[in-house]
């Protein structure tokens, strides 16, 4: 097939959206409704640097108010345009009903290349860009509530939200204007590594479905199974190292920038990220066998693929050859409309993006949560729960003594029992609950209805319901 072909990420989204409300009982007003974007706001600024005046050019896009606030990362890249952030503000939509956080979609987007300026030079373009969000009321706690996304991170949160807190002095809930903060400015433990630990407690969701896995021609466990993954930025490098590290994975193949890593024994995951983070790359890196043409592992024999970078990267003219059987979507849109049909056809099984990435809304909810409540998890009950377990721990081993059993807890149980759940590990509890009962409402339609043939059309359906519900009960 020619690439004139291949549909536009913007083109994809509405096409899979078409696939899904073609199998459902919705009125064409509503369908048009849930499927446009309400509204995008384009701003160009100038900032003052080295000596002259810069002027760049930011986007946020609102596309559904079923629920407010509206939710979506500020992703920061040359590439940014009004089409990709509408369409991801869509995929946000879509995401947040499927695993239930009480948000609207949207997204935003700066034409900038970070690498090009140096950190105080891009403290002034970001919070000259929140100032112009911010005075639109396109960043407020209540409605509007961005976090990072490519090429932005913590670093820029805590700029955005102290930028909102100078311009709204008297908003007691300030914090809670942004996610993705680092913990001093009101961030939450676990949200970092989010999106990463997601893709991990997907997998599991999936492994634990016997069903599921015969289609993809797998079973067993995650143990020894042969994983690509595509992109080490923050998805990807933490999918891996859980993965890796955790599961038993067998990390075969990287893919970056500047070329790829393949080891059929496994890679060392940290021996890489170490390696990436001091030189910037994966070329010279000491584990593996390097390959300058990365993208072709892509096509490389493995069991689980993981895309974590950025959209299209399998499209009409790599998708015949890729043969991972199972492919999971940590980035947005890695596969193309056109690709996932020929893949379809080709039996494998797809875990969509909408589900797959959607650890790092999911944290990023309980974060926003955190900051409106002024309290951290875990702060009340941490150590009631210690207590009430070592009441029953001492009850045990004093009727032992006063029997004389002999027997006594291992040290390693009494230590994990006498723990108390602290921030991280409810913030783990809650994502793992939300990816598992998301996974479930997705196979549940797959399964259950005939003309619903993946997984991907299977989220789509879930989550335009629910949105739809939303209207309704609106009176739309």
């Amino acid at each position: 097939m020619s690439s004139l072909k291949e549909p536009s990420f913007r083109q994809s989204v509405d096409m899979m959206f078409n696939r899904a409300v073609a199998v459902m009982d919705l009125g064409p007003g509503l369908v048009e409704k849930i499927r446009v974007c309400n509204s995008t706001y384009t701003v160009r600024f100038g900032v003052r640097l080295r000596g002259k005046i810069e002027t760049f050019t930011g986007y946020r896009s609102v596309h559904s108010e079923h629920m407010e606030p509206v939710k979506g990362g500020i992703r920061f890249s040359l590439g940014v345009n009004q089409d990709e952030v509408e369409a991801l503000a869509a995929l946000m939509t879509y995401k947040c009903a499927l695993v239930e956080t009480p948000f609207g979609g949207a997204k935003g987007g700066l034409c900038v290349d970070p690498k090009a300026w140096e950190a105080n030079e891009m403290e002034q373009i970001t919070r000259r860009f929140a100032y112009e969000l911010i005075k639109r009321d396109l960043i407020n706690p209540a409605q509007n509530v961005p976090a990072p996304d490519m090429g932005t991170g913590e670093r820029e949160m805590a700029w955005i939200v102290d930028q909102y807190a100078r311009m709204n002095t008297t908003d007691i809930n300030a914090r809670a204007c942004v996610t993705g903060k680092p913990l001093n400015a009101g961030g939450i433990q676990g949200r970092i590594e989010a999106t990463g630990r997601g893709v991990q407690y997907g997998l599991h969701e999936f492994f634990r479905h016997p069903e599921d896995m015969a289609l993809a021609g797998l079973s067993g466990t995650l143990d020894g199974k042969r994983v690509i993954v595509q992109g080490l930025g923050n998805v990807g490098s933490h999918a891996a190292r859980f993965l890796a590290n955790e599961d038993g994975c067998k990390l075969v193949g990287v893919v970056e920038h500047d070329g790829g890593l393949w080891d059929d024994k496994g890679l060392d995951i940290d021996a890489v990220l170490e390696h990436l983070r001091a030189k910037g790359g994966v070329k010279g890196c000491p584990v593996g066998t390097y390959v300058p043409e990365g993208a072709s592992l892509l096509e490389a024999e493995c069991d689980i693929l993981i895309p974590a970078a950025m959209e299209g990267v399998i499209n009409l003219g790599n998708a015949a050859r890729i043969q991972a059987p199972l492919i999971i979507e940590a980035a947005n849109g890695p596969i193309t409309a056109g690709a996932d049909e020929i893949l379809r056809a080709k039996g494998c099984i797809i875990i969509p993006d909408m589900f797959a990435n959607a650890g790092g809304v999911t944290v990023s909810y309980f974060e926003w949560v955190k900051n409106l409540s002024h309290i951290r998890f875990g702060r009340m009950q941490r150590r009631a729960e210690e207590a009430r377990s070592r009441l029953l721990v001492e009850e045990l081993e004093r009727l032992s003594a006063d029997k004389g059993l002999g027997w006594t807890l291992s040290p390693n149980f009494k230590r994990r029992f006498l723990t108390g759940s602290g921030e991280l590990e409810l913030v783990r509890s809650g994502l793992d609950d939300t990816m598992r009962i998301a996974y479930q409402s997705m196979r549940e339609i797959w399964h259950g209805r005939p003309e619903v043939t993946d997984l991907r059309m299977a989220a789509y359906i879930v989550a335009i319901d629910r949105v739809a519900q939303s209207y309704r009960s609106k009176g739309l």
